[in-house]
């Protein structure tokens, strides 16, 4: 059976990559009865982001009101990562960064064949490798490092290929009324909001039929 899953999501947000996981968990433990295809979808969890990003410092202690509280919730997820696999690094993360761009090449990179492989590099070069994924240059690193051709990816930066892709985007968070990521569409019918652990897609999986 053929299952189709819209995840919409922002490569900043470490929950989405809890997510991804936790996705590729229940896909894996369907084996063959399901053909799962996944599609990543942009969401600007900070649209209003200067485009050259701010101090993550900065950033999460005006959000949460301290940097002891951003520590605080950052060893949570740390926690619930290294269950999931993920080693994050939060400490080596400088600056949170207008994701527009990165959401272009996601969107390239699923026209070449190797969206989801871009997703996970993006993700691991920034909550692993400390790598900031606003800058132009460090996005073309990430994205020949997973095959996607430089050149195209360079010639797109420069351009404004993409930014038709963002407002569709945020048209469809609006039909769906997704006000958080991540967010799961399966079959454009059914829902899944937030990373819900991998016994739950695939019960949702179960019953797309």
């Amino acid at each position: 059976m053929e299952v189709s899953v819209a995840v919409i999501s922002d490569v900043i947000c470490p929950w989405c990559y809890i997510g991804k996981r936790r996705l590729e968990k229940a896909i894996a433990a369907l084996g063959d009865k399901h053909d799962v295809q996944v599609r990543w979808h942009p969401f600007q969890l900070n649209p209003q982001m200067p485009k050259e990003g701010i101090s993550r410092k900065e950033y999460r202690s005006r959000k949460f009101g301290s940097w002891e509280r951003s520590m605080e919730l950052d060893a949570k997820v740390v926690a619930v990562g290294e269950a999931e696999g993920i080693q994050f690094a939060f400490d080596k993360i400088g600056r949170t960064p207008n994701t527009v761009d990165a959401h272009r090449l996601i969107c390239l990179a699923d026209q070449h064949g190797c969206q989801d492989a871009v997703v996970e590099a993006l993700f691991r070069a920034y909550f692993t490798e400390g790598r900031d994924i606003g800058k132009r240059e460090a996005l073309i690193d990430v994205g020949s490092e997973t095959g996607l051709d430089r050149q195209a990816a360079e010639s797109m930066l420069d351009s404004d290929e993409g930014l038709d892709v963002i407002s569709n985007a945020r048209e469809m968070s609006n039909q769906y009324g997704v006000d958080g990521v991540p967010f799961f569409i399966i079959n454009q019918k059914l829902t899944l909001a937030g990373a819900q652990n991998s016994e739950v897609f695939v019960e949702v999986f179960q019953n797309a039929r």
